[in-house]
């Protein structure tokens, strides 16, 4: 059958829901599990690591862009997976020694300078022991392997494991013991990847902690200083309203900058503690007398951390608004300013324009005088000579007579080239709104 056309992305999407499969595994066996932070802009450095790897052994390394790989390297089994900001790589060997099976780690054969030589920053590293039911009661296993520490865990896919941790670093790595009871290898992989995934989420997210710890300072005084700038505005005068608008600008870029830097690990924080949660819930766990389950010890540990993350995040959020609403009042205040000084400057203007037309008015006649003056001036002398040639004129009664006609005729001709000055200003002037 010939189907239309397919989606460019089709198979990549198709595939996504298949990305990085748990292992299948089965006890005795031991792992090693690290989960290191990224640079972005280094983002291929942890692939570049797992094919110089591969090409040590002679194996097939991943494919360009390839976000996860496995891959038997004979005397351990390697599997990578890259994310958004870490990548992860887990070592697995065979067998265990059930008396201590954390004295020789997974990881102790891998390349010692390989390991080194991973690209990030270490975050999470945890030894895990799968081994058989062995029947032994928390305290002895607190006592034998985890020093004494009170253990966290329980019963585990509806009681077909059990899980001990402490959740504390022994010699740079954590430690969790799965006891298999009745689990098919495929659900001991899932059960051992839900709880790494939730050893490295609940890190992940604790990322923000520090960053929200250290953020109560800086947003105190912010808003200490907008309760100085906002209550001065009860009081201020027109000419105090620049110098809180300055004030209350750099406030609104410190807050802004602020939350811009610190968005994303908050937003980071609250997806990983939903996969957290998540990845409990799966678990299916049941209590074991004596013992914190997971789910406890996180809504006791992590719940706490994570609440003041939000905490602080929302008093970030509200402080950039309580900004934003004070600037637009104080903006509307000063346009309101500017707006009377501009009225007043116009009722200036219009004075001033009115008193130049006056003035104007004056000179007109001042200038009809005069211009009359020198015309009729000439009229007299047109008149005499015109008298010495033989005619009778009467040279006083001819100036007379020319004085009151001048001075109209000049009079007409200015206020005509006012008219028409005006006319051309008002062409030459565009219509209001354009």
């Amino acid at each position: 059958m010939i189907l239309p056309p397919s989606h460019p992305q089709r198979l990549e999407l198709n595939d996504e829901v298949h990305a990085r499969p748990p292992e299948a595994l089965a006890p005795p066996l031991r792992l090693s599990y690290l989960a290191l932070l990224t640079d972005p802009a280094r983002r291929d450095a942890s692939w570049e690591a797992v094919c110089d790897l591969a090409r040590r052994s002679a194996i097939p390394p991943p494919l360009p862009g390839a976000s996860h790989f496995s891959a038997d390297f004979g005397p351990f089994r390697l599997k990578w997976e890259r994310h958004t900001e870490f990548s992860r790589i887990m070592a697995i060997t065979p067998g265990a020694d059930a008396a201590d099976p954390f004295a020789t780690p997974a990881i102790a054969a891998l390349p010692p300078d390989w390991v080194q030589a991973l690209p990030g920053e270490l975050l999470v590293a945890t030894h895990l022991a799968l081994l058989p039911a062995g029947g032994a009661d928390p305290d002895t296993l607190a006592a034998r392997l985890f020093a004494g520490n009170s253990l966290i865990g329980g019963t585990m896919s509806g009681g077909a494991a059990r899980v001990f941790t402490d959740f504390r670093i022994h010699g740079g790595f954590s430690r969790i013991l799965v006891e298999d009871i009745r689990t098919t290898p495929r659900q001991a992989g899932r059960l051992i990847q839900r709880l790494l995934e939730i050893d490295t989420y609940r890190m992940l997210a604790l990322l923000a902690l520090p960053l929200a710890r250290d953020l109560g300072a800086p947003i105190t005084a912010s808003e200490r200083k907008l309760a100085e700038i906002t209550e001065a505005l009860v009081t201020a005068r027109s000419a105090d309203e620049p110098e809180l608008l300055e004030s209350l600008t750099r406030l609104a870029a410190e807050t802004e900058s602020r939350e811009a830097r610190t968005l994303y690990r908050f937003s980071a924080a609250e997806a990983y503690d939903a996969l957290v949660q998540r990845r409990i819930a799966e678990l299916r766990e049941g209590r074991m007398e004596g013992m914190q389950t997971l789910q406890e010890f996180m809504e006791r540990r992590l719940a706490p951390a994570m609440n003041t993350c939000r905490a602080m995040a929302t008093r970030q959020d509200a402080l950039s608004r309580r900004v934003a609403r004070a600037t637009q009042l104080l903006s509307t205040r000063v346009d309101l300013t500017r707006e009377q000084q501009n009225q007043v400057v116009l009722a200036n203007m219009d004075r001033r324009a009115q008193l130049q037309l006056r003035l104007q008015e004056t000179v007109e006649g001042l200038s009809v005088a005069a211009i009359t003056y020198y015309i009729v001036g000439l009229v007299a002398y047109v008149a005499k000579g015109l008298k010495a040639g033989g005619l009778p004129l009467d040279v006083d009664l001819v100036t007379g007579i020319a004085i009151p006609v001048v001075a109209v005729a000049v009079a007409l001709a200015i206020r005509q080239f006012r008219h028409m000055m005006t006319k051309r200003t008002t062409f030459l002037t565009p219509p209001a709104g354009r």
